[in-house]
């Protein structure tokens, strides 16, 4: 998901709120560079398959996690899905505000978003932009609120709770491990128009993202 304007804010990694941070997720010192899949790529509109028992806690999820956190800010996202790097696992990692100033870090495995009862589904109408779709925005209504239930990457389960963009993020990342990007809600003449300025944007944003990449290698 692309992202909103940074400011300081009190952080929560994890759902836990901690007394400092850095400007970057330390996952992201340790990570790769990965090329972002663009919309129509298979890996993007298809469900992904659950992160395993003997995959929680392995060598290989921990890097995943740590190129998803490097390409995240190279790409200057809020949030990213595996299948936008290309690989088939139900994992998306963020680093998204809420609408109360709160910065929120963290990844999610194998998550689940709460169905709202009706008298707390209150929809919020904003411009949502998806890494993936690159340089296209357009309006999409999604519930204010969202709660979704997972587990990091070591099995430990967690429940994130998020407002306003927060809860954009949440249930944006979670689409994607279904196979949805947010224009196929949308509809189909926005969608149509959303992969118009994707066509007429991509290259600028791609040349932006390797400039910044070169800049973090030298």
């Amino acid at each position: 998901m692309a992202p909103a304007t940074e400011q300081p804010r009190p952080v929560r990694v994890l759902g836990r709120l901690v007394e400092s941070y850095p400007r970057r997720a330390p996952e992201a010192e340790r990570g790769r560079v990965l090329r972002v899949t663009v919309a129509g790529e298979p890996v993007l509109h298809r469900p992904l398959q659950p992160v395993t028992a003997e995959q929680f806690g392995s060598a290989a999820l921990a890097s995943l996690i740590e190129d998803m956190f490097a390409t995240l800010y190279v790409a200057e996202g809020v949030g990213l899905a595996a299948n936008q790097v290309d690989v088939d696992l139900r994992v998306f990692v963020y680093d998204c505000p809420d609408d109360q100033g709160v910065r929120h870090v963290g990844h999610l495995c194998n998550p689940e978003i709460d169905e709202l009862p009706p008298g707390l589904r209150v929809l919020d109408e904003e411009d949502e932009g998806c890494l993936s779709v690159p340089g296209a925005y357009k309006a999409l209504a999604r519930p204010h609120r969202a709660v979704a239930r997972g587990f990091d990457q070591n099995g430990n389960p967690l429940v994130i709770e998020g407002t306003g963009f927060f809860a954009r993020c949440l249930q944006h990342e979670s689409d994607h491990l279904d196979g949805y990007l947010y224009i196929d809600r949308l509809p189909k003449r926005e969608r149509r128009d959303a992969l118009k300025q994707m066509e007429a944007l991509r290259e600028e944003v791609f040349a932006r993202r390797a400039a910044k990449a070169e800049a973090l290698r030298g």
